[in-house]
């Protein structure tokens, strides 16, 4: 009597580290799905209570369909504050202050982190301790002094106290000391060149992936900060875009225009979406330089 042999299985088995293993299963896209939907949900209904009437915004039952109102109610933003010119004081600060807290703290986290000098690691140890220090706590002091110097109801008010950034100094230190090699500075120094054409030739290029995600940040902290500037800024006609759109609360009084208040609120968002989708390569360019090391 003959044996069957079975002809051998030519199928791939899914095994830990093949390719047939590592590829996405569908409930990974599903939960990728459901993270994204949840994520954008917010902006979502935001739009859509935007484009309705104040009427609708206060139904007991979720509108979950944009209505056609968002431009008259843009429009009346636009007749009810400041709007543009609160976007052009936003866009001076952010700006400035983004520009400062990356140069600033490149400098200082080359310093730190490439450079020995003497008390180097208490001053280091010093900046980092007053990340644990709440901004709120020093308002009062600083309030004093902008008032001391004249600058209470002016940018430069806003713009002077976060000129430099303990986290930025923080996070260009630890990014630097780990990126940019020894040698390659000292070699710098052998051909002649000083502490801050070394900065500028071998630090500043190495620094940019990480530079721009601290740009990024800083930008979008400084945009949406409402606490300092409303401290600061009592003049009607010297608000930057976040005091401006609280005004839309107060002259509404006890019956505030959702439709009205939500559709400012987007139109303040725009500059930052704008910049994610501008700033999107350099961003996960930073994240992968981060990530992988050499």
């Amino acid at each position: 009597m003959t044996s069957v042999v079975s002809p051998p299985d030519t199928r791939k088995k899914k095994t830990r580290g093949s390719a047939a293993w590592d590829q996405p299963r569908w409930w990974f896209y599903a939960i990728l799905a459901a993270v994204v939907g949840g994520s954008m949900f917010p902006l979502y209904w935001s739009y859509v209570i935007a484009s309705t009437n104040s009427g609708n915004a206060k139904a007991r039952v979720p509108v979950l369909v944009p209505g056609g109102n968002f431009l008259s109610n843009a429009a009346k933003v636009i007749d009810t504050i400041p709007f543009w010119s609160s976007m052009l004081n936003s866009v001076i600060v952010s700006v400035t202050v983004t520009v400062s807290v990356v140069f600033f703290s490149t400098l200082a986290g080359y310093a730190f982190g490439k450079l020995g000098f003497k008390g180097r690691n208490a001053l280091y140890s010093f900046v980092v301790l007053t990340l644990a220090v709440p901004p709120q706590l020093g308002a009062v002091g600083l309030y004093r002094l902008m008032a001391d110097w004249g600058w209470t109801g002016t940018l430069g008010a806003v713009i002077f106290p976060i000129l430099v950034s303990a986290f930025g100094v923080y996070f260009m230190t630890q990014y630097l000391g780990e990126t940019i090699p020894t040698e390659l500075i000292e070699a710098a120094r052998v051909d002649g060149a000083g502490q801050f054409r070394t900065f500028w030739t071998v630090a500043v290029p190495a620094a940019r992936p990480a530079a721009a995600i601290l740009a990024l940040f800083t930008f979008i902290a400084t945009w949406t900060d409402y606490f300092w500037p409303f401290l600061v800024l009592r003049d009607p006609d010297v608000q930057t875009l976040q005091t401006a759109l609280s005004r839309l609360m107060a002259s509404a009084g006890n019956n505030p225009d959702m439709s009205v208040i939500l559709a400012g609120s987007l139109m303040s968002i725009v500059p930052l979406l704008i910049l994610f989708v501008l700033a999107g390569k350099q961003l996960v360019a930073g994240i992968m330089a981060g990530a992988v090391k050499s």
